[in-house]
């Protein structure tokens, strides 16, 4: 189809366009089977639209590498769709810690599933698993609790905890920091070279101290006589 070693100077826009378009009913063809997992047609949709602008891509850069795609249409295909599920876009990359993102879902194994609203939620969804009923008052319970903090709570606790934190060794306040950024409880024993039990002793002990720093304890943790 292209002499060997032709660059895209040497062709026009339009030849260059009339070429693809005779490939991009198999390109899309081989989107739909190897999409065909993802049950939202509007996904579905998209991924295919980033699979036929990552193959026009690699078209004309095969194109000024002498080659002629034509030859191997299934082959650029597989290639494209493959770089689309790993979250390869035509303009950028999918993040992976973006908990939205597919390549982040797809490499923690998790989704991400909207809210069931009442005024959405229908009979047959709100009945049709066990216990349906209760998820959907847990959530709506959830989304009435106000979570912002009083502003005399936020004024204790930036006194108080800087005061507790002095209490505590060097080491103690390094666990603490780590732990409130939410490492786990395995990485954190690992990177202060204790056990996971040490750990989970520690933050028991952490929890009781704070209370008893700040006077919010139970009778469970009030010291035996």
């Amino acid at each position: 189809m292209f002499p060997a070693r032709h660059s895209c100077n040497g062709l026009s826009t339009n030849q260059l366009q009339a070429a693809f378009l005779a490939l991009l009913p198999r390109i899309r063809m081989h989107g739909r089977v190897f999409f065909r997992h993802l049950k939202c047609p509007d996904k579905r949709e998209d991924a295919i639209a980033e699979m036929v602008a990552l193959s026009w891509r690699w078209f004309l850069r095969l194109v000024q590498q002498g080659k002629d795609p034509a030859q191997f249409p299934s082959t650029l295909a597989t290639f494209a769709a493959r770089a689309v599920q790993c979250g390869r876009r035509l303009a950028r990359m999918e993040r992976p810690r973006d908990v939205l993102s597919p390549r982040a879902q797809q490499r923690h194994g998790f989704q991400v599933e909207s809210l069931p609203l009442s005024t959405r939620t229908s009979f047959e969804n709100l009945y049709s698993v066990p216990r349906g009923q209760q998820r959907q008052d847990v959530f709506e319970e959830r989304l009435r609790d106000n979570t912002v903090t009083p502003v005399p709570d936020q004024v204790s606790f930036r006194l108080d905890f800087p005061a507790w934190l002095q209490t505590r060794t060097y080491r103690d306040r390094r666990v603490i920091e780590d732990l409130m950024a939410g490492e786990r409880t395995m990485d954190v024993a690992d990177k202060h070279g204790l056990t996971a039990g040490r750990i989970s002793q520690l933050r028991r002990d952490f929890m009781e101290d704070w209370q008893h720093f700040t006077g919010d304890f139970d009778d469970d943790c009030q010291p035996q006589a």
